[in-house]
C-alpha cells in the first residue's frame, strides 16, 4: 500500500537548511506544490519563532510552526500552545553558565533573544576566534551572527516568559561535563534538556518536546500521527520520529535517528536533500 501523508513535519537545521543556514527557493516551491495537493506542511524546529525567519523568507506561508523544540506552537501566526520556563530556573542556569564560561542565549516567548551584559566579553571572545574543527559550520555561523547582531545585551533579566535557553561551547567535552551539572540541577527543578550537536544543549519545560508541539497541530487539523511524515537529522528529532507514522532521516542524520526511520533521503541537507526526496516521493501521486 502506497503511503500518502496528510501532513509533513520538517526540521530546519541540518534538514531544510543548508550548511550556510539558507532555505533554497527550490525547496520552498516544492513544499508549496505539496500543499496544493491538500497536504499540510509544518516546520518543527529547535529555533525560536523569530529565529525561523532569520533564515527563511519573511512571507513563508505554511500551515503551522512548532518552535523551541515544542515550547510554542503556532497556526496563522497565533499561539495554540505555549509553555515557559520558571524565571528562577533561567537565572540559576545563567549563573552556572557564567561560572563555567558557557555561551548562552535566553529566548523569550515574544521578542528577541538576550544575554546579560556582564557576560558579553567572554561570550564574544569564544565566538570571535577561528572556527574549531569540532563545531559545524552552520552552528558557528549562527553564533557569529547572534553575537554581532541578534542578541540583546541587558543589565538584568526582564520579567517575561521564556521559551528556552540555548547553550553552547566550542569544546564538546566541556559541554558534556556541564550537561552533567544540569542533570544535578534537575534534582531540584524539573526541566528537559535536548542537544542537536555535541557542542550545545537546549533547556525547555519538563515533558515538552517536538512531539508535543506536533500533537497540538495534528489535533487542530484533525490529522492522526500515523497519517504524518516527518524529516529530520539530529537527536532532538527523536521524539518527533517516534511519534509520526512515517519518519524519514536525512542522509546526514545521526545513527540514532537512522535507527528509527522508514526511509532516508538520497542527498544531504547541503545538497537539497528535502527537495529531492519530496520531488521523488510525490512524483507519481
Amino acid at each position: 500500500m502506497i503511503f500518502l501523508p496528510k501532513a509533513i513535519c520538517l526540521d530546519m537545521d541540518g534538514t531544510l537548511l543548508n550548511n550556510q543556514n539558507r532555505l533554497t527557493e527550490q525547496t520552498v516551491d516544492k513544499i508549496q506544490e505539496i500543499r496544493k495537493m491538500g497536504i499540510r506542511a509544518f516546520i518543527v524546529t529547535g529555533r525560536s519563532y523569530n529565529e525561523i525567519f532569520d533564515t527563511a523568507p519573511k512571507d513563508l506561508d505554511l500551515d503551522g510552526f512548532v518552535s523551541s523544540n515544542g515550547m510554542i506552537t503556532y497556526v496563522d501566526n497565533q499561539k495554540i500552545l505555549e509553555h515557559y520556563l520558571p524565571t528562577d530556573l533561567v537565572q540559576k542556569v545563567i549563573l552556572s553558565a557564567r561560572n563555567h564560561a558557557i555561551y548562552y542565549e535566553v529566548h523569550p516567548n515574544d521578542g528577541e533573544r538576550l544575554a546579560l551584559k556582564q557576560d558579553q566579553t567572554y561570550m564574544n571572545d569564544m565566538i570571535n576566534g577561528d572556527k574549531p574543527d569540532t563545531v559545524a559550520t552552520s552552528e558557528w555561523l549562527e553564533r557569529k551572527a547572534a553575537v554581532a547582531d541578534d542578541i540583546a545585551w541587558t543589565e538584568k533579566l526582564p520579567n517575561q516568559k521564556y521559551s528556552k535557553m540555548y547553550c553552547f561551547h566550542i569544546d564538546p567535552e566541556v559541554m558534556k561535563d556541564w550537561i552533567g551539572d544540569l542533570e544535578e540541577m534537575k534534582k531540584e527543578t524539573d526541566f528537559t534538556t535536548s542537544s542537536s550537536s555535541r557542542n550545545n544543549v537546549e533547556i525547555m519545560v519538563e515533558n515538552v518536546n517536538k512531539s508535543t508541539g506536533i500533537q497540538a497541530l495534528l489535533n487542530h487539523f484533525d490529522i492522526k500521527p500515523e497519517e504524518t511524515m516527518a524529516i529530520g537529522d539530529s537527536n532532538n528529532d527523536i521524539p518527533m520520529m517516534q511519534y509520526v507514522g512515517y519518519p524519514v532521516a536525512m542522509k546526514n542524520a545521526t545513527p540514532q535517528i537512522k535507527a528509527l526511520v522508514k526511509d532516508e533521503t538520497e542527498y544531504t541537507n547541503d545538497k537539497q536533500g528535502v527537495y529531492h526526496y519530496l520531488n521523488q516521493f510525490f512524483q507519481h501521486k
